[in-house]
């Protein structure tokens, strides 16, 4: 698993395709010449998922071994919601979860993002409560199964706040956090976009610190293990979940170099989702702005 060791180098990528097989995915990052990855390990709009084989582990393992050092995030399906007060749907969203860990542990990934899920009708504060138990059934179910998905860390995910989604705001993170009985397994992962559209300006140094700071306050930087690097469609406290490549949306370039100089995110793992192409044009282009601001 990837252990941060490397000094002197920012982690900075993107969301990959696994299209062909996850390994594919480490050579779309090496071609776009990314220090860091997110993926998909499955088909994330489908409940029923083939196992994965020893050959595609194996395959994806020595792919990142090449590649070098640098860290890999997952991404788990969109389909999950713990927080669901639908019995059904949160039953397949524990197993779901569950095999995500699974299947993170099998591929040496050590970062699994999450989003905190949709309270429905249930308000706020049940919807926590119940996102907090079908989580810690996930974790429990997964270990007991494989023990070693108890090596991946669970990035809970800022959200844009839209209608019943929760995570818009950091007391969300902190209550999971407090009230999770693996809470020591838990992160976060900060989604410029997201938290911009929930009402968290980063626009200039003084709304950047702020905003950091209030993060601080409710969960502690030591727990922000990951930084989702998007522009926003909307503006500030639209709640409002649209991507839009760095620099040509609401947000600007100052929040991202504010984010690539900021000495206590030095070793986070950073990875563009903005919108995609299939010749990868948009990916290189986002990332050479990056590159230039952190030179």
């Amino acid at each position: 698993m990837y252990l941060g060791i490397q000094k002197d180098i920012r982690y900075v990528g993107a969301h990959c395709s696994s299209a062909g097989g996850m390994a594919k995915a480490v050579q779309r990052i090496v071609d776009l010449e990314g220090t860091a990855l997110q993926i998909f390990t499955r088909n994330q709009r489908q409940w029923t998922v083939k196992s994965l084989e020893d050959a595609e582990v194996e395959d994806f393992r020595r792919a990142w071994h090449s590649w070098g050092e640098y860290p890999v995030l997952a991404h788990d399906s969109y389909l999950i919601n713990l927080a669901s007060p639908e019995e059904g749907l949160r039953h397949n969203s524990v197993q779901a979860f569950a095999q995500e860990l699974q299947r993170c542990a099998r591929l040496g990934i050590s970062l699994l993002v999450t989003h905190p899920g949709s309270c429905k009708s249930q308000g706020r504060e049940q919807g926590l409560r119940t996102y907090v138990q079908a989580l810690d059934q996930a974790v429990a179910a997964a270990k007991g199964d494989y023990p070693q998905s108890a090596e991946v860390r669970i990035l809970l995910e800022t959200t844009a706040g839209q209608g019943t989604s929760l995570g818009g705001d950091f007391r969300d993170l902190s209550e999971i956090m407090d009230g999770s009985g693996f809470s020591d397994r838990l992160g976060v992962c900060l989604d410029t976009s997201h938290v911009f559209a929930a009402g968290y300006d980063l626009r200039d140094e003084q709304s950047y610190t702020r905003t950091l700071s209030s993060l601080d306050r409710a969960v502690g930087l030591d727990r922000l293990l990951a930084v989702h690097l998007n522009d926003s469609k909307h503006p500030l406290g639209s709640r409002m979940d649209r991507h839009e490549h760095i620099g040509y949306g609401q947000l600007g370039l100052e929040p991202f170099r504010l984010l690539l100089g900021d000495p206590r995110l030095a070793r986070v793992p950073m990875v563009l989702e903005t919108p995609k192409n299939k010749a990868g044009t948009w990916d290189r282009k986002n990332l050479a702005v990056l590159r230039e601001m952190d030179t």
